[in-house]
This record gives C-alpha cells, sequence and structure tokens, in this order.
C-alpha cells in the first residue's frame, strides 16, 4: 500500500476489505514520506520493518527486485494517497511491472489518464480503479435488470449525492481530510466535483451501461474562501437519447452519505440508496412497487452474498466485492485461465479515464456559464 498512514480514513477501509475475504495480505506499504510516520504506521500495522518505505519508487524498485530474487514481492500495490499522487505513483509500479489498484480518481487531469491507460494496455499490467459503490449486491442486481431488459427502453436516470461535512470551512481549522480535498494542487481543480460527483456519474453508467456524451453543468462555491467547488448540478445526454441529471453537494445541510440513483424505462423503474444498500425498488409502469432485497432472491455470479439475507451488509463489503474481483482476475490471468465473470463488473483504468473526461467536460462547460459540452474521453 502507498499512503494510508495513522490517521488516514480511506486507507484503513481499504484494508479491511482486502483482508475480508482472505484474498490479500498486506505485506509492504510506504505508509508516509515522513520517516517517523511510516515506521510508527508500519508497526500498528505489524509490517516487517524491511518493508516499510518512504519512498514510493523504492518500494516499487525493491519489491520487483524481491520478486525476481525469492519469489515473494507483492502482487499489487493499492494507491491510497491524496489525488496529486495517483499517477505518478502508478507510473512507478507499472514500470516496476506491478499491478495496481488505485482509489479514485485515476489523476488530476484527462492527460494523465490517457497515459496510464496507454501505459497499463503497454505493459500488460492489471489496472483497477475502486469505484466502490458499484460492489454493492443490490447495484448489481440493477445493472443486470437493466442489461436484461427489464425496464423497457431507458428514457431517463436521476442521480444524486449529499453531504453536509464540508458545510462549514473546517479545513481552515486543520482537518487534515478536508485540507488535502480542498487544495487544488493536491486535489485538483474539482472539489465536490471530483469527489463525489465522479462516484454518482459512474454510478450511472455502471447501472445503465450508457456513456455520457455531453453535459450542461454549474459548479458552485457556498463557503467563502474556499478554492474549489462544494456544489455542483448538472444536465447529462446520454447515449440513444436518454437524458440525465446529476446533484452533488458536500455542503447539504443534515446529509450524511446520502447517494441515490433513479433509471426509468417505459416500462418499469428501478431507485437504489445506498444508505439502504440490501434493498432495490422496481417499480412497474402503471403497476406495484416490489422491494427486492439482497439475499432473498436469487443471487447473480458476481454478487457474492458473505450473510444470509437480514443481515445487514455495507461499505466494507461493497469495498471488498471489488477486492475479491481483482483477485480473481490476476490469477486468472497468471494462471492462463478465461476471465472469470467478476471481470465484467470490475472498474478498470479505463474507467477511471471516463470519469475523468466527465470531470474535465464538467469544468468547461461551467465555466462557459453552463454551455452544453462534448465530454471527450476517447482520443
Amino acid at each position: 500500500m502507498v499512503g494510508g498512514g495513522e490517521g488516514a480514513f480511506i486507507g484503513n477501509v481499504h484494508r479491511i476489505a482486502a483482508r475480508l475475504d482472505d484474498e490479500w495480505s498486506l505485506v509492504a506499504g510506504a505508509l508516509s514520506s515522513d520517516a517517523a510516520r511510516a515506521r510508527s504506521s508500519a508497526a500498528a500495522l505489524r509490517l516487517d520493518p524491511e518493508r516499510s518505505y518512504t519512498d514510493f519508487t523504492e518500494m516499487a524498485r525493491r519489491e520487483a527486485e524481491r520478486h525476481r530474487v525469492s519469489g515473494d514481492g507483492i502482487d499489487a500495490v493499492a494507491i491510497v494517497t491524496p489525488n496529486h499522487l495517483h499517477a505518478p505513483v502508478a507510473h512507478a509500479f507499472l514500470d516496476a511491472g506491478i499491478d495496481v489498484i488505485c482509489d479514485k480518481p485515476l489523476a488530476l487531469t484527462l492527460d494523465e489518464g490517457r497515459l496510464l491507460a496507454t501505459k497499463a494496455r503497454d505493459t500488460g499490467r492489471f489496472f483497477g480503479v475502486t469505484y466502490n459503490y458499484s460492489g454493492y449486491p443490490m447495484v448489481r442486481r440493477a445493472r443486470a435488470l437493466v442489461r436484461d431488459g427489464r425496464l423497457g427502453a431507458l428514457r431517463a436516470i436521476q442521480v444524486e449525492y449529499a453531504q453536509d461535512w464540508l458545510g462549514e470551512a473546517i479545513e481552515a481549522a486543520g482537518h487534515k481530510q478536508a485540507a488535502w480535498r480542498t487544495d487544488p494542487a493536491l486535489s485538483g481543480h474539482a472539489g465536490c466535483l471530483g469527489d463525489i460527483g465522479t462516484h454518482a456519474y459512474h454510478l450511472a453508467c455502471f447501472v445503465t451501461g450508457l456513456t455520457a456524451r455531453s453535459v450542461s453543468a454549474e459548479l458552485s462555491t457556498f463557503v467563502a474562501g474556499r478554492q474549489v467547488d462544494d456544489h455542483v448540478q448538472a444536465m447529462l445526454r446520454f447515449d440513444h437519447g436518454v437524458r440525465g441529471t446529476l446533484w452533488a453537494s458536500q455542503v447539504a445541510s443534515g446529509a450524511a452519505n446520502g447517494l441515490r440513483l433513479r433509471v426509468h424505462g417505459d416500462r418499469a423503474s428501478l431507485e437504489f440508496d445506498q444508505q439502504r444498500p440490501d434493498e432495490l425498488l422496481l417499480r412497474d409502469q402503471g403497476g406495484d412497487e416490489t422491494r427486492l432485497r439482497r439475499g432473498r432472491t436469487p443471487a447473480g455470479p458476481t454478487e457474492h452474498l458473505r450473510l444470509p439475507g437480514g443481515h445487514p451488509e455495507g461499505f466494507i463489503e461493497a469495498f471488498a466485492q471489488l477486492y475479491r474481483d481483482a483477485a480473481q482476475v490476476i490469477r486468472a490471468r497468471r494462471s492462463g485461465d478465461a476471465a472469470p465473470a467478476a471481470a465484467a463488473d470490475l472498474s478498470t483504468v479505463d474507467d477511471g479515464v471516463r470519469g475523468l473526461a466527465f470531470v474535465a467536460a464538467t469544468l468547461r462547460s461551467s465555466a462557459a456559464s453552463g454551455q452544453w459540452t462534448p465530454i471527450e474521453a476517447d482520443r
């Protein structure tokens, strides 16, 4: 792991998730660039001091050498640093021949993301991006319902992600997580848009199988003195004439972690609320509402149900699904076996590029007073 030292939220989430299905063990880390903090973080996680690093380039080089000499170098690196380091760290490990699992966003800019995608293809390495909400069993059930035509021809997509934790200028008071997320040098020029708007966009595309082709957006900054946006509202034009709306806010008073998706077809609609992740609402045109529940209806091939129905699973388990999927894909590739079913639902570097393309187009649209702007992931 690179990043995720003492006091880091998402690093601990990744560690717990990776261990949950006994597919991965944490054996090495550059947990901090500060030597003392790196040592104390590694000691707390009971890492071998010889495999605790302060320089990620040294870690990539030495772990690759271990693999060549003794065969016990790391199989993959998990990148959980602030955004500005995602691309440099990924390049270092791809160059060393090591597979990558990277927290989103893939990079700070679309051009950086495209370079990473090219390098991943050229090196033949696995490169997963942890859009963790795609790991929920009921999100994958929703994806299957759309794919199987249960909703009919799609018409409209509504997705929202509401939080309130940045409703005040807590970055000015030294709040670590807020400080780097609101610093353009560390997070990029997209604040709320890059942090949670990209999750909302990915969820809409993942469930529907569609790609947005253009966006009309307005970004706002409600907290005085903040350098990045903290509120996003956008209209989207998807493939096949499907229309969408996206709202993301980190200043929505009273909202905790409100990610919600609605997809409407000409036969039925579905609704998913990640704060009730074991349920999916299916509503027929002019008919009844059906509440589908995890573990109470037949699971699909990539829905890993760790507990019986009625025993809630949530955020950590969704993250764990991605790590489980990644392990299966990497293992199959190395053994020469056919790609497992999990590969179809695993987000990769190409999904990361599409997320960056959405961010870039949304920034341009907002700067042009909401002008419809093409989303250009491919070049």
